[in-house]
């Protein structure tokens, strides 16, 4: 199965280094791997095998290679002034593509910046804008279910993708994390993992789970940032002009593996809108280079509205998640009277669509599917 990201990929290819990066298992490697076909002499090598590191320290490969695929670099000490020598110092119509299961864009080593010289794409599970466009429509339960991770999205039965579940959280614990930095507390961060599961959708206290958690606030926040740094999970901030005091609020989180969610009907479809939300955001702004961000609407009086789909800062589109209330949420008539905002109010079990003015009532997975195909406001049509 083809990824949507491919042919956007191959085009960049042409013009610069491409770093592709995505959470573990979620298909880079077999991305790149297909896009192999279209070169004459391509070469994969990847940083976690002993032979291909030698390769890769001493750049060992033919000089008639035309495609070079670099995976999980970003492990190496001093990757980014490696890439730079590399890339300044190509063979003719060599074509990159770096990859990935961690944000290369966040680490810091020190280093020369390879600003100007590489474009970023991220490849997310699959979810009903991309599958229902690769011909591969499934039911809602199937995504909420499932996940978007090819294996299990693919996986015969619920038991062999829960297998694989089982399989894949305990290797991002264990190799993963640990391999990303020291963490003398395993358990804690096991169970720091566990507590998400049950508070997806709902605003976190650092407080509170560093109580739980038996470890201090700051360590919590830290830990949080390895698991959205190794694209585990990632956090959603209320909405401010200043940004600065909309990080000291507090955020909800969400998974990338839908299916990792431990909650009831409704956090599970708002853990899979949050997910496309996010999906189609990151294409677009791969794409164009525009910033865009997820936020949510709070507030002082408790008045919310789950999402704020926002394009340099400028509300574009609230969005509501709601598992089978058919009427719309005083949330979304109030933001909108008082600031103007268009919203969706999405409902899994919908037997008619309506609309009043600028708010719109959507049978969910109708309007993830959607997504994409316009701008989000125009999907919310």
């Amino acid at each position: 199965m083809l990824r949507e990201q491919t042919s956007r990929v191959s085009s960049d290819l042409k013009r610069k280094m491409v770093f592709l990066s995505g959470p573990r298992q979620v298909g880079k490697s077999w991305l790149a791997k297909e896009m192999m076909k279209a070169y004459e002499r391509p070469r994969y090598l990847n940083w976690d095998s002993l032979d291909d590191r030698e390769v890769i320290l001493r750049q060992g490969w033919s000089t008639a290679t035309d495609f070079l695929i670099l995976d999980e670099i970003h492990k190496m000490p001093g990757w980014k002034n490696h890439l730079k020598g590399l890339w300044d110092t190509r063979a003719a119509g060599l074509a990159v593509l770096v990859t990935g299961s961690a944000r290369l864009e966040t680490f810091r080593q020190s280093g020369d910046s390879l600003a100007g010289r590489y474009f970023h794409h991220r490849l997310f599970p699959l979810t009903p804008a991309e599958s229902a466009r690769l011909g591969e429509r499934r039911s809602l339960e199937h995504h909420e279910n499932r996940g978007g991770f090819p294996e299990p999205w693919l996986a015969e039965s619920d038991d062999d993708a829960g297998r694989w579940r089982r399989q894949y959280l305990d290797g991002l614990i264990r190799e993963d994390i640990l391999s990303f930095e020291n963490i003398s507390q395993l358990r804690a961060m096991n169970l720091l993992v566990e507590l998400l599961r049950k508070r997806v959708a709902s605003p976190l206290s650092y407080q509170g789970l560093s109580e739980d958690l038996g470890i201090s606030p700051n360590t919590v926040k830290h830990y949080l940032g390895i698991l959205e740094a190794l694209y585990i999970v990632f956090r959603v901030y209320p909405h401010h002009r200043s940004i600065a005091r909309a990080l000291i609020q507090q955020p909800k989180v969400y998974f990338f593996d839908t299916g990792l969610v431990a909650g009831d009907p409704g956090s599970l479809l708002e853990n899979l809108v949050a997910l496309s939300l996010l999906r189609q955001l990151s294409l677009d702004e791969d794409r164009d280079g525009r910033r865009r961000d997820l936020r949510y609407l709070r507030t002082k009086e408790g008045r919310e509205v789950d999402f704020l789909v926002t394009e340099e800062d400028e509300p574009q589109l609230m969005v509501e998640v709601k598992a089978s209330d058919r009427s719309l949420s005083p949330g979304l008539w109030y933001f909108h009277e008082h600031y103007g905002f268009p919203g969706v109010q999405v409902v899994a079990d919908l037997h008619q669509e309506s609309e009043a003015g600028p708010l719109k009532l959507r049978r969910a997975l109708d309007w993830m599917e959607e997504l994409g195909a316009a701008t989000p406001g125009a999907a919310a049509g």
